[in-house]
């Protein structure tokens, strides 16, 4: 999970490029959600361009030599990492405390083991919810409420 260092170099990106970040949870309207979604669409997009090009350097050789290896590891990570860049900026368009949200989503997602105490995965290798999953939604709304009410 991205440190409170990250955080301040999100909101450093944001005044620089005269983005809004709020301090308190607010409201951007739905034209700003559609948005967002029409970017980050875009940017998840880019993960197929990654994957087909890696499925070229791979090609009948089945492997890859180092150079290449780390040449697929450092889009990979460049990508991956604009994603969380471009979400972490947008939670603070929305004043949203995106690192507190972040916990309370993990503890849910640490409730999501089977019975018998052991992952249960869907054919794409997805984790999904066990019987103990407990939905993360109550105690983000007791989070806001908190952010809200404390900043008036």
């Amino acid at each position: 999970m991205p440190d409170s260092c990250f955080y301040n170099h999100i909101e450093r990106f944001n005044a620089m490029y005269q983005l809004d970040s709020n301090a308190q949870p607010t409201l951007l309207g739905p034209a700003r959600l559609r948005q967002f979604h029409d970017i980050i669409s875009e940017e998840v997009d880019e993960g197929l361009d990654l994957a087909a090009k890696y499925e070229s350097l791979v090609g009948e050789a089945g492997e890859l030599d180092e150079e290449k290896r780390i040449a697929v590891l450092t889009e990979l990570s460049d990508w991956l990492g604009d994603l969380v860049v471009y979400c972490a900026s947008e939670a603070r368009r929305w004043g949203l405390p995106l690192n507190r949200v972040l916990e309370v989503i993990m503890q849910s997602n640490f409730s999501k083991l089977g019975e018998d105490g052991q992952p249960i995965y869907d054919h794409r290798g997805k984790v999904m919810k066990g019987p103990a999953y407990w939905k993360p939604e109550p105690k983000i709304e007791e989070l806001l409420r908190h952010e809200s009410s404390s900043s008036r």
